[in-house]
Order: C-alpha cells, then sequence, then structure tokens
C-alpha cells in the first residue's frame, strides 16, 4: 500500500501527530480517525494513545471483527508500505493503562453503560458490538441451559425409525433428537453431508413429537432461502401421507423479512424483546452468513421456549458484516448429548463417488496447500487447474475452457428466455458461473462479467425481433437484486432471468419450478450478473463453477474464500490463477477477533 498524500480522499484532514502518521501510512482510514476524534471530543479525551486505540477498534469492525485485541493491532499494517516495526506503536503497557483510564472507555464486565467504548480482557469494543455479543453470549447460554423439553420417549424413538431409520445416518437422528429436547440445536457439516435432509425430516420428527408447531424457515439471503424451500419441500414430498400432512407447505423467507423491517431503519426490526415471534421453531440456514447484530436481533425476538435450529457450514465465508458467528458457536457450544448442542454430521451423501471436488474441499479445510494443488493438477475430470504464472493475465488458450462453459450456458439461457421459458432459463442460469475475488480491476466483477457478456452476445446470435439495443432490457438478461424491496419481495442476493413472455419482458427470479414474476418496471435496483464475488455466491449452487483467482498478493485470498467457492460447484470446479495464489489461500486462514469464545 502507497503513503497518502494530500490529495488523497483516504488523508484525515487535520488529524492529531500520532493518528495522521498511522492515517498516512495506511493502517486506519480517514472514517475511522473521524470516528475516534468524534468520540474523543465528546468527553474531552485528548490521549493520542486512546483515539489511536478507537480508530484501530473501527477499522476491526470494517475488516469483519467484532472487537480489537490490543496485541493484534499491529497486524494491521501488514499491507502498509511503512513496515509495522517502524511505526510508532504505544509501549504496550502504557497503552491499555491510558485505555484503562480514559472517561471514553468503560472497563469490564460491570463498567458504566453509558461510555462509547469498553475494554475487557485485552479486548477493545465500540460498544454497540459489545451489547450484541453479550445478547448472543446470554442468549445462547440460557438456551442450552434450559431444561429439556418433556418428550414421549416411545413416541420420539417411532419417529426417528420411521424418518431417520437406522440404516441412515446416525448423527442425523441425533440432531432430530437433540432439537426436540432442546431450545439451540446448531447443525453443521460439509458440502453433500445432508444438512437440509436432516432439516426436513428433523421438522417431521418435531411435528409428530411436540407438534403442532409453527415453524419458520429463513436464511441471511433471498437466493439462499429459496435454495432451502425448495430443497425442504422435496424432501417432505418423500414422505409417507401422515408426515406429509404434519409439516405442511413451509415456506422461507430472509431473515429480514422474518423479523420485520422497519422503515428508515436497517438495525431495527419490529420484532424484537417487546414483540416476539409467534413461531415455536425458527430453522435458519447458511448462518455462516449471519453477522453477530442480526444475530443478536433474532435472538432477542424469538420466545424463552421456542426451538432454534441453526444450520451451515462453519468454513464457508462469514458475514461481509462483523462476526463470524458460526465459527464462534460451534466453538463454545457443546457437542450434543440430548438436549441441544452441536451435531456436525460427517457422511456425504451428495456428489458422484469419483467426484474429487469433496476431497479438494477438504484439502482446502486442512490447510493443505500441496494436497490442493495435486487434485487441482491431477487431470479429474470435476476438478481443473487453469495454471497461470503470478500476475499473468490469461489468454485466449487459457481462457478457451472457461469461454465454451460460459458461452453454452449463456446461449441455452438466452434461448430458452427468448421463447418466454422462464423455467428452462433458470435453469441455465444456475448451470455455470463465473466467481471471483474482487469487484475492480482485471481479477473483478466488472471485468470478467463484461467479458463473459460479449462472449454469450457471440454464442447466442442477435434477436430475431427489432428490440431497441438502447434499452437495458432484453431476454436473457441475468440479474442479480442489490436492493431490499419489500413490495415485491425481493431481496439483495436474489438472481434471475428477464424474459419475453408475449406481452413484453419479465423478470423471473427464484425456484425454477414457480418462478416469480416481476415485470421490469417493478424491479428494484438490479445489476447484470455474468459474474459474481464469491461472497455473493455463498448460498447458491452452479453445476459447473470457474473461479477466477487474484494475484498472490491480494488481501482477499483466503482459505475460507476458495473452501466457499469450490464448495458451489455440483459437477465441475475450475481454478484459473497462479501455484502461488492457491497457495496463500489455502495457507491463510481468515481471523475475525471476537469475545464469544471466551469466557468472561
Amino acid at each position: 500500500m502507497t503513503l497518502l498524500d494530500d490529495g488523497d480522499a483516504r488523508l484525515a484532514v487535520h488529524a492529531p501527530p500520532l493518528l495522521a502518521r498511522f492515517n498516512t501510512a495506511g493502517v486506519v482510514a480517514a472514517a475511522d480517525v473521524q470516528v475516534a476524534r468524534r468520540l474523543g471530543s465528546l468527553v474531552g479525551e485528548r490521549d493520542e494513545s486512546v483515539l489511536l486505540a478507537v480508530a484501530l477498534a473501527t477499522r476491526a469492525v470494517r475488516s469483519g471483527s467484532v472487537c480489537l485485541h490490543l496485541e493484534d493491532a499491529a497486524s494491521f499494517a501488514a499491507d502498509a508500505e511503512t513496515p509495522p516495526g517502524e511505526l510508532p506503536w504505544p509501549e504496550p503497557a502504557a497503552w491499555e493503562a491510558a485505555i484503562g483510564a480514559s472517561p471514553l472507555v468503560a472497563v469490564g464486565v460491570e463498567g458504566p453503560a453509558d461510555r462509547p467504548v469498553r475494554w475487557v480482557g485485552g479486548r477493545l469494543y465500540l460498544d454497540r458490538y459489545w451489547r450484541d455479543e453479550m445478547v448472543v453470549r446470554r442468549q445462547a447460554d440460557a438456551r442450552l441451559a434450559a431444561p429439556p423439553a418433556a418428550v414421549d420417549d416411545a413416541r420420539l424413538a417411532a419417529a426417528l425409525d420411521r424418518l431417520l431409520p437406522d440404516a441412515g445416518d446416525a448423527l442425523q437422528r441425533q440432531a432430530a433428537a437433540a432439537a426436540v429436547a432442546g431450545r439451540l440445536t446448531v447443525l453443521t457439516g460439509g458440502p453433500g453431508t445432508g444438512k437440509t435432509t436432516t432439516v426436513a425430516r428433523l421438522i417431521a420428527v418435531l411435528q409428530d413429537v411436540a407438534g403442532p408447531l409453527r415453524i419458520a424457515l429463513a436464511a441471511p439471503t433471498g437466493k439462499a432461502a429459496a435454495r432451502l424451500q425448495e430443497a425442504v419441500h422435496e424432501v417432505v414430498d418423500e414422505l409417507g401421507d401422515e408426515d406429509r400432512e404434519r409439516v405442511g407447505t413451509l415456506s422461507a423467507s430472509t431473515l429480514h423479512r422474518l423479523l420485520g423491517w422497519l422503515p428508515g431503519s436497517s438495525t431495527r426490526f419490529r420484532h424484537g424483546p417487546g414483540r416476539h415471534l409467534p413461531h415455536d421453531v425458527v430453522v435458519v440456514d447458511e448462518t455462516s452468513m449471519v453477522s453477530l447484530p442480526l444475530m443478536a436481533r433474532l435472538l432477542e425476538a424469538l420466545r424463552p421456549d421456542a426451538r432454534l435450529v441453526l444450520v451451515g457450514d462453519p468454513d464457508q465465508l462469514a458475514s461481509v458484516e462483523a462476526g463470524a458467528v458460526l465459527g464462534d458457536l460451534v466453538a463454545r457450544t457443546p457437542e450434543a448429548s440430548g438436549a441441544g448442542g452441536v451435531v456436525r454430521l460427517l457422511t456425504v451423501h451428495r456428489q458422484e463417488e469419483d467426484s474429487a471436488i469433496l476431497p479438494l474441499a477438504a484439502a482446502i479445510r486442512a490447510g493443505d496447500a500441496e494436497e490442493t494443488l495435486r487434485l487441482l493438477r491431477a487431470g479429474h475430470p470435476s476438478v481443473e487447474l487453469v495454471e497461470l504464472a503470478e500476475d499473468h493475465l490469461p489468454g485466449d488458450a487459457e481462457l478457451a475452457s472457461l469461454r465454451a462453459d460460459a458461452a453454452a450456458a449463456g446461449r441455452a439461457l438466452v434461448h430458452a428466455a427468448r421463447e418466454g421459458d422462464a423455467t428452462g432459463a433458470l435453469r441455465a442460469l444456475g448451470s455455470h458461473r463465473v466467481l471471483v475475488a474482487h469487484r475492480r480491476g482485471p481479477a473483478g466483477v466488472a471485468h470478467w462479467s463484461a467479458l463473459v457478456e460479449q462472449w454469450v452476445a457471440e454464442a447466442a446470435g442477435p434477436h430475431p425481433d427489432a428490440l431497441d439495443p438502447r434499452s437495458p432490457w432484453y431476454p436473457g438478461r441475468p440479474v442479480l437484486v442489490t436492493a431490499n424491496d419489500r413490495e415485491t419481495g425481493l431481496y439483495n442476493g436474489d438472481t434471475g432471468v428477464v424474459v419475453a413472455d408475449g406481452e413484453g419482458l419479465v423478470a423471473v427470479l427464484g425456484d425454477p419450478g414457480a418462478p416469480l414474476r416481476v415485470r421490469t418496471h417493478r424491479l428494484p435496483a438490479v445489476e447484470t450478473v455474468h459474474a459474481m464475488t464469491v461472497h455473493r455466491g455463498q448460498g447458491s449452487q452452479f453445476a459447473r463453477v470457474s473461479l477466477v483467482l487474484p494475484p498472490a498478493a491480494s488481501p482477499l485470498l483466503t482459505r475460507e474464500l476458495l473452501y466457499t467457492a469450490v464448495t458451489r460447484a455440483r459437477e465441475h470446479v475450475r481454478v484459473l490463477g497462479s501455484a502461488a495464489a492457491v497457495r496463500r489461500a489455502v495457507q491463510t486462514p481468515v481471523r475475525r477477533a471476537s469475545g464469544l469464545r471466551t469466557p468472561l
């Protein structure tokens, strides 16, 4: 990172000397400095070492952490031009003493509640995140400590034998039994381990043993909610008549929709401590994507006697906002032994036995860079590495296989859309996807989306009808919703296709079997989605995935990013990048600071 100069918008104007030094080195941003100065001005705090700590805590939240571990503060200088050792870091003991004595800071769990920053166990929090962490900690602990629900053991055993027979996965039975007896069950597992199947059958067990129950299915994004609903329906359709009738037709929604948006606010909801959700059971899928603040709001909104089932893979990317709640809860919650707790599914039920995708994911998760590269280079039909020299952009020959996949998927999508085949268009949309780490630059969304759009246009050919070439709307345009819209029921992250339906153009989104149709003039903000970031792709599945890695120096290259991208693919995954980039990703796990795993 280069030093900031006077004309750079990232420069904090009029910052005091110590903060200015860290700002110009790129360790803290102008916004971090301004937050620290503003908070300091409220109480007259002028000690620059304290203000630096607050600026670093603000930077930590922007980076996805809940708090700042003071001993790790120098890690923020890793990408700065000035080596961390050459920056004027305060002496640790004096720094801690100054923080503890500051009128800005509440010290310890029982410290004053009216101060904007809190210092607990070597961790510095902005007060909002401290409060949210305490909500999650206390609510989770209360649920785990609650006495087990009274259960008819004979009826439970019969339901388990019928819905999850002994020949199946014993851990699936354990998860269902834990959810019946407990108020918090965390169901984890890698791709293909049957998490959604377990959820559907677990619900059937609950309805038999403890029903009738009001059940809510939810996920962080509209796309993930649609996938959850579709998958649960598929499993429920396989059940016997009585169990199908007990479960009924379940619908899934985003967490924001479940909690109830309040106009003009992104942090407050209709349901909360004073107005609990009416549901007896809430199941949340893709919980790795849930931020700490959103998890706090969900826990506050639940009735104390309601059951909560959190489902997800803690090895995937965490929320783009602060926190890694699923990983923290898995680390601090005991394994299920009767009532509630953590159940990690291990048996793989999905993908062909000869697929190399799951072994590849396992190597990445284990941090084994050499095994990861060996699998990528092995020439297996399900895994492909287009190996590039570091800092080398791929040429036509290196892009040939990616282009063939993108063109085939795009041609099928456009032709189905022109014919008004909504189901065919949505299925084609899920047949291949380009995933990237960055939004901008040669390895970013903008570049790759434009390139794929060009390939698709050449493969599909011109539309036979005379359409306005200046219009942004055309049959076959794949769209990604980028804003929540309660009126249409669309949410940030939903994807779909514009199709011709004989009356004009309509966007179709969601389940290919029962798509939601919205006229283009009623759509919220959307962007064309020939490529997307790995974060955006989380919660989705595609038959084939092409992942474009940035150079090895990119700070976005992490184990979780690579693992998440690889596990989006059902049939084939292609990685374009250098060996150095693959190694850097596998060897760089995300570290998000929080105190949730630490006893108070």
